[in-house]
């Protein structure tokens, strides 16, 4: 019971020194990410004249950024794709809708208190509110709240199975119906839960200080198994699972079949938020966004994302990033 028990405090105070849910310490970091932002610029990437003569393509760190929230410090924290827009969870207590196309502010709606994760059911987000222990349903068409449901301590990020959303909390993770927001089981986890995602069959969750677990659809364990220090973000690449481990600079690749390690790989400082593309995965950082190739773990690319980059999101097209210490959406 002990060692339940600091593993429990140590999960949450890692929760609390990133800043009570934007995690990269978001008072002192806004003016940085805010000084670097190209909000609205829409401008092309441009190569570098010096090496013209080389006749060859090099990427360069320029994004278009679109605020969000209400306000000028309204934390971005988690992000969703429905298909069309992409959806932020802005820790003031709003959620805002931007198309993907082109960023145009489509609304920004009501949540409840401290929302940090969101994801997408096919006709609604849903939504963590952290300080609140509750989630949302709000309806994607127009940002209607639909239902607010308790569920329990610290709720964070979450995955949608197709039928149900897995939402990590403090004990663990909780199986809501999203039909009507019904709480089928919460199950515990030694660590508590902070992010989840689907491969098909199994649910994973990052836990404790360097574990993911990975669960059947009845919430029962179907295995431990260890990565990198301080699992944050995990997504599944259509055959493994990746976890980004804020606390030594690493992702880890597990086999999502059996869990076997595929290997660890050197990002950059404190990995956070994980996604991937359809080819590579994509890892946000204290400082930047950078782009793993999935086959072998090779860095690609890192792009500038300095100012407390958080969750990642794909939209079919291009990559978005949440700058949590500030109050804008970076797309890449």
């Amino acid at each position: 019971m002990s060692t339940r028990v600091s593993t429990v405090a140590l999960l949450l105070l890692a929760v609390m020194v990133r800043g009570a849910v934007s995690p990269r310490g978001a008072q002192t970091a806004q003016a940085q990410g805010q000084s670097q932002a190209a909000t609205g610029s829409g401008a092309p990437p441009r190569s570098n004249p010096l090496r013209v003569a080389l006749l060859r393509w090099y990427p360069a760190n320029l994004y278009t950024g679109f605020h969000v929230g209400k306000t000028q410090n309204s934390n971005p924290y988690g992000l969703a794709f429905d298909g069309e827009n992409i959806w932020s969870a802005n820790s003031e207590g709003t959620v805002t809708k931007l198309r993907a196309s082109d960023g145009t502010n489509l609304g920004t709606f009501p949540a409840g208190n401290g929302p940090t994760g969101i994801a997408y059911d096919g006709a609604d987000m849903w939504v963590t509110n952290y300080y609140d222990g509750t989630v949302s349903k709000i309806r994607a068409s127009d940002g209607k709240t639909l239902g607010t449901f308790p569920l329990g301590s610290y709720p964070f990020w979450m995955a949608f199975d197709g039928s149900d959303m897995w939402i990590t909390n403090g004990p663990g993770i909780s199986k809501i119906r999203t039909i009507d927001g019904k709480n089928l089981g919460t199950f515990p986890i030694s660590g508590g839960g902070f992010a989840a995602a689907f491969d098909g069959t199994y649910i994973w969750v990052t836990s404790g200080p360097n574990i993911v677990v990975r669960l059947k659809q009845d919430g029962s364990n179907a295995g431990t198994f260890q990565v990198g220090a301080l699992p944050y973000g995990i997504a599944f690449d259509g055959a493994n699972i990746w976890t980004a481990n804020d606390g030594d600079g690493t992702v880890t690749k597990l086999r999502a079949s059996d869990g076997a390690t595929l290997g660890t790989f050197f990002v950059g400082a404190s990995p956070y938020g994980i996604a991937f593309d359809g080819k590579d995965i994509w890892v946000s950082t204290t400082i930047s966004l950078v782009r793993v190739r999935a086959s072998d773990g090779i860095v690609l690319n890192t792009y500038n994302a300095n100012g407390g980059s958080t969750g990642v999101a794909f939209d079919g097209a291009e990559v978005w990033v949440a700058m949590g210490a500030g109050s804008d959406v970076r797309k890449f």
